[in-house]
């Protein structure tokens, strides 16, 4: 087995930073109101002089202007869960751990490749989602825990591989008990090598089996007992803004943000979704809802931020706006549209669904059309317009261009595919008894066309394909 261990060492600083488009000093700040201490700072709040553990008094002695949030453990909470879900798609094995995330990857190498390509591909989604991390890896994930935890990017292969590393290991960086790890510094012991070749009898007697149950899970010699994460089926996030919004466009920047992780989320669960809601609250009256529909189930994060944009414009606030909330209870299954192997679109061209989706929500779900078909089989009455998905047409061939009435059909003609008998609409008095075909003409259109059964009356022209 081989795990992979994301280590999130400033969760929360990091949830706050990607709500921001700018680099204004902030302060994460934690403890009683009138003893107020820094517990994280950002790099221009750092280049200024502040430092973690400071109080907040003195920070404010040396920096006349920051901004000061408190500490939100619900909020790191969220965050660990929220990428949980998106590393879900490179894993069905994904685990919590404090500060971290754990997931085993030897079972996805046939999907992804080795593991040096997974890792740039992990490393490039979560650089994409604005989070600072430490990747591992290591037969076990507590090795990959312990050794995310010394530096990014070290790889253990095999259980050997993994001794041999933590063999350097300090023991304040073990992930053990601090109780153990203090009484073995009195004992000179201060590395994890040391400890590991340590009579073990001896440390069972002073430190009780907890000690050594947790040095063969970090080994590889027990299991590891970790309870796996299963993604939620349904999404509801809040962006608290940092100050009253009156104006749409101030929401654009919190809105690409919450549209991309939604993207990134839906992608992890290997799924889409076709309707969602923006929830716009305000101080003392009802929240506002704009509701985002498409025709079928989406995940690209465009297609998602274009379609809750042009609906997000159409509406009048009726106050400042003081928190985005984003609702999905119903994620449907997605199925990738197809591609063509060689492709000659420009590279500036919009794909489709982004095209129909921005159109539909520029001007109005009735402005968009498709093809859509009705239980009576005559032609004439088999085609209509649908402003919504209803699954797969009818897969016999159906010209583009449907004539409101057949009319005859002269020239020289060669039949390409046919008959195909339709005989039906004797319950309203249209009796209809026709033979249909395909045929080309002598200036090479492709028309359908039908013969009435036994008759010589020639040829009955009905549509036209494209």
């Amino acid at each position: 087995m081989l795990w992979a261990c994301l280590l999130l060492p400033q969760l929360a600083l990091d949830g706050v930073l990607r709500r921001r488009p700018d680099n204004t000093p902030l302060v994460l700040v934690d403890g009683p109101l009138n003893a107020r201490v820094v517990v994280a700072v950002n790099a221009s709040a750092r280049e200024a002089g502040l430092r973690i553990g400071q109080r907040l008094t003195a920070a404010q002695a040396l920096l006349a202007r920051f901004e000061a949030i408190p500490y939100d453990a619900s909020d790191v909470h969220r965050w660990q869960q929220f990428l949980a879900s998106v590393a879900y798609r490179y894993s069905s094995q994904v685990a919590l751990l404090p500060h971290a995330i754990v997931l085993e990857v030897s079972k996805s190498q046939s999907l992804f490749g080795s593991w040096q390509t997974m890792e740039r591909r992990v490393r490039e989604d979560f650089q994409s989602l604005g989070f600072r991390y430490r990747l591992a890896a290591a037969p076990t994930p507590h090795g990959a825990y312990v050794l995310a935890g010394m530096s990014d990017g070290q790889t253990a292969l095999s259980h050997e591989g993994l001794r041999r590393l933590l063999d350097s290991v300090p023991l304040s960086k073990s992930r053990l008990h601090a109780r153990a790890v203090d009484a073995l510094a009195r004992m000179g012991i201060r590395h994890l090598g040391s400890l590991l070749r340590m009579p073990r009898d001896g440390l069972q007697r002073r430190f009780g089996a907890e000690l050594l149950q947790a040095m063969d899970r970090l080994t590889g010699d027990l299991p590891a007992n970790l309870d796996l994460y299963i993604p939620p089926d349904t999404v509801d996030w809040t962006i608290e803004l940092s100050h009253e919004v009156e104006n749409i466009d101030a929401l654009v920047f919190p809105l690409r943000r919450m549209t991309g992780d939604l993207a990134a989320y839906l992608s992890g669960r290997d799924g889409g979704v076709q309707r969602f809601v923006l929830r716009l609250e305000h101080r003392d009256i009802p929240a506002t809802d704009v509701w985002v529909g498409m025709l079928t189930p989406e995940r690209s994060a465009d297609v998602l931020f274009d379609a809750a944009r042009g609906r997000l414009e159409q509406v009048q606030l009726p106050a400042p706006v003081l928190a985005l909330r984003l609702i999905a209870d119903d994620l449907p299954g997605f199925v990738p549209a197809g591609r063509d192997l060689f492709d000659e679109r420009p590279a500036t061209a919009l794909p489709f669904e982004q095209l129909r989706e921005r159109l539909r929500a520029r001007l109005g779900d009735g402005a968009v059309y498709q093809w859509g078909t009705t239980i009576d089989p005559r032609p004439e009455h088999s085609q209509r317009a649908s402003t919504q998905s209803e699954g797969p047409l009818d897969p016999r061939p159906r010209p583009t261009w449907l004539l409101d009435r057949p009319i005859p059909l002269r020239g020289a003609l060669r039949v390409i595919a046919g008959p195909e008998r339709l005989e039906t609409g004797w319950w309203d008095g249209g009796d209809t008894r026709r033979d249909y075909y395909i045929v080309e003409t002598e200036m090479g259109q492709r028309a359908w066309a039908f013969c009435p059964p036994d008759e010589q009356s020639g040829w009955m022209l009905h549509g036209w394909f494209a």
